[in-house]
């Protein structure tokens, strides 16, 4: 039985957070398996935060971490529902700097309105931008993006190292998956699907007037019988200059 995405990438995540550690400088305090200790807290109900001891956080099994990750980071971020590899990207991204931050530095890579919630418009985008410029553009520049953020906090020199090393392995990771994704070998098709659909209406009217011009030429095309070759190549001209004057309109609008 193939394993899931969110399987896959957590394995990634996993990789990178490692086991426990209380860094003084780490402002999540006592973490194990990158859930810290308020995230813990929170998950199992105890408040305030701080009444859940230390020792909960170092005993922290993979089963309920996995479940605490799937909620708070795979689900809150909508990672399922995005292209393998830009899966990754995102959620590493929201379990490193929070699901919303996340969220909303892809969406300002989008140009979309960055208000935190992968919706409709948010996947729309997604789907575009992959299909004119390639997905791993897109996880290149997110992680781009991610890098900067990263710069810029005050601990960065304490931990920068290490993220900028994280970044670089997700980094390879989301690219390698998403070239290798199916979604992504059949872009091109569907860019050129896309083409032909907004043409379509000149395409039929081209064969109109093409197989009326092979009657008056005196081509015999059987599957025409009753279609007067005149009759074509009036009704391909009134396609094709109402279709033009339809899209001159549109855009006055």
């Amino acid at each position: 039985m193939a394993r899931s995405r969110f399987d896959v990438c957590l394995d990634e995540v996993l990789r990178h957070e490692g086991g426990y550690a209380d860094h003084p400088s780490d402002p999540g305090g006592a973490t194990n398996l990158g859930i810290t200790h308020k995230t813990l807290a929170r998950w199992r109900k105890v408040s305030p935060w701080w009444k859940l001891p230390k020792t909960a956080v170092k005993e922290l099994q993979r089963a309920e971490a996995a479940r605490i990750y799937r909620a708070s980071y795979w689900d809150r971020s909508h990672a399922g529902r995005l292209p393998p590899g830009l899966d990754l990207a995102l959620f590493d991204f929201a379990v490193n700097s929070g699901p919303d931050r996340a969220i909303r530095t892809l969406q300002a890579e989008l140009g979309v309105a960055a208000d935190g919630q992968v919706g409709p418009l948010t996947l729309d985008a997604v789907e575009t931008h992959a299909r004119r410029s390639g997905l791993g553009s897109l996880i290149e520049a997110l992680c781009n993006r991610r890098l900067a953020f990263l710069n810029r906090l005050s601990t960065f020199p304490v931990f920068g190292r290490g993220w900028t090393a994280r970044v670089a392995a997700v980094r390879t990771a989301a690219l390698a998956t998403a070239k290798a994704s199916p979604t992504s070998s059949s872009t091109n098709w569907r860019s050129v699907m896309d083409i032909l659909n907004g043409y379509k209406t000149y395409i039929v009217a081209i064969l109109m007037l093409l197989a009326g011009l092979a009657q008056l030429l005196g081509v015999d095309l059987p599957a025409l019988d009753g279609n007067s070759a005149g009759h074509l190549v009036m009704e391909a001209l009134a396609v094709l200059f109402l279709r033009k004057g339809l899209k001159g309109d549109i855009g006055r609008a």
